[in-house]
């Protein structure tokens, strides 16, 4: 055992002086392999950052925890024949419906109601188009984790009177209140006085699209200000992620049952849920990564055929050496492993370079651009493991011819 160890001891120092005998060579053999991992890991981090990104604003917008029932929910693909289906037999969630699951849903924390709506603004000759003008429900301050930064969101008792009020979010703000609090004041939509009651935290856009140029009003003064012709969104959140699923079956049974829906009849309403996000996500990041990682991959093994010509060459300058040791009775399997070992070697390094490279090149782009990249282990592992392999397979033609060169004449070629 012992011995064993100390060949491979050896085998590894040998290498390792091999290496740093030809700096600049084994640098410029390992270009492909450093752009090669870099390039796999950077992928990743791209892939894996966007399905955060991604869940994070979903997060933002609908909170934890969350679920959603409407008409039509984009929830996957849909066949067209699926969609003219659904499109027919689906029916707008009414107000009757809200108040029966609010009433009945032992599981949820919270049930509310959502209705939205287009509006442009014109404020003292200052225009502001296409704001999103949501009514809702007291609770949607809990339900999907909103943060007020300034003053309060509207209550109970505002909603049931229909009370002219309203909270803004930070676009609408900057634009018309850029100095001073916007509280207590007033901001005019579709010519009716609203009275801020306070702002949200700002929370940035979603792919371009601005995620604060809104206007929260009571769901009870949306009806009166804008034709009802959609239904209404019903919102649910349960106390914790453990009862979610089953808050979101026991909503599910409760507007079956008050749309009298039986036994394999297709439920006629549409049902969106955080978590069905999150999975769709995973099925559209794997699906770019089938596509993009094993092109990128296709670095790594240009790399290999680079690293397969050096050791020939190491194995054409090293005939003497080779020679040697065999006389001196080294076995073809040692000068095998030896080759092997060199070859992996480099591969290793330039694998742990481009690691490097990428972590770096990572946290550049997060900076510059704030966008979020997430390094996972599963794309470390996959670009250090096919470095080392394409290392190991790259030696194997020039360990063989060198394992098999015959000493004597080895040793007259010198």
């Amino acid at each position: 055992m012992r011995q064993l160890y100390s060949f491979y001891y050896d085998a590894f120092l040998i290498a390792l002086k091999s290496i740093l005998e030809h700096k600049l060579r084994a640098f410029l053999t390992l270009i492909g392999i450093i752009i090669g991992v870099a390039a796999v890991v950077v992928v990743g981090a791209s892939i894996s950052g966007l399905k955060t990104y991604v869940m994070d604003q979903v997060s933002k917008v609908l909170g934890a925890n969350h679920f959603m029932m409407t008409r039509m929910a984009a929830t996957g693909r849909m066949s067209d024949e699926e969609f003219e289906r659904k499109n027919r037999n689906n029916k707008d969630v009414v107000w009757d419906e809200y108040e029966y699951i609010r009433d009945n849903c032992k599981l949820c924390l919270y049930v509310g109601a959502q209705i939205n709506a287009n509006a442009d603004l014109n404020e003292r000759g200052i225009e502001l188009p296409a704001v999103r003008i949501q009514g809702n429900t007291d609770n949607f301050v809990e339900m999907e984790d909103k943060t007020i930064e300034e003053g309060r969101y509207f209550t109970a008792e505002e909603v049931e009177r229909a009370a002219k009020v309203a909270v803004i979010g930070y676009d609408v703000k900057e634009k018309y209140f850029p100095v001073g609090s916007p509280l207590g004041q007033t901001i005019k939509v579709r010519g009716i006085p609203l009275q801020i009651l306070g702002v949200e935290e700002k929370r940035g856009s979603f792919f371009g699209d601005s995620q604060d140029r809104h206007i929260y009003i009571p769901i009870t003064l949306h009806n009166q200000m804008f034709a009802r012709t959609g239904g209404i969104q019903l919102h649910g959140k349960t106390a914790n992620k453990e009862i979610f699923q089953d808050a979101i079956a026991e909503a599910r049974t409760l507007m079956r049952n008050k749309r009298q829906l039986i036994g394999s009849q297709e439920d006629n309403f549409g049902l969106v849920n955080v978590d069905e996000i999150n999975s769709q996500m995973d099925q559209f990041t794997g699906a770019i990564a089938a596509v993009v990682v094993p092109v990128t991959l296709i670095i790594l093994v240009v790399g290999g055929i680079v690293v397969m010509n050096i050791m020939l060459v190491s194995v054409t300058e090293r005939t003497f050496e080779v020679g040697l040791r065999k006389a001196l009775g080294a076995t073809r399997k040692q000068i095998l492993l030896q080759f092997l070992i060199e070859s992996a070697l480099l591969c290793v390094v330039g694998g742990f370079i481009g690691l490097f490279l990428a972590i770096g090149v990572t946290q550049l782009i997060t900076y510059l651009l704030e966008i979020t990249m997430t390094i996972t282990p599963g794309y470390i592992i996959l670009s250090i493991g096919v470095s080392s392999g394409i290392g190991v397979i790259a030696g194997l033609y020039p360990a063989w011819k060198a394992a098999r060169l015959d000493p004597i004449v080895a040793l007259t070629k010198s």
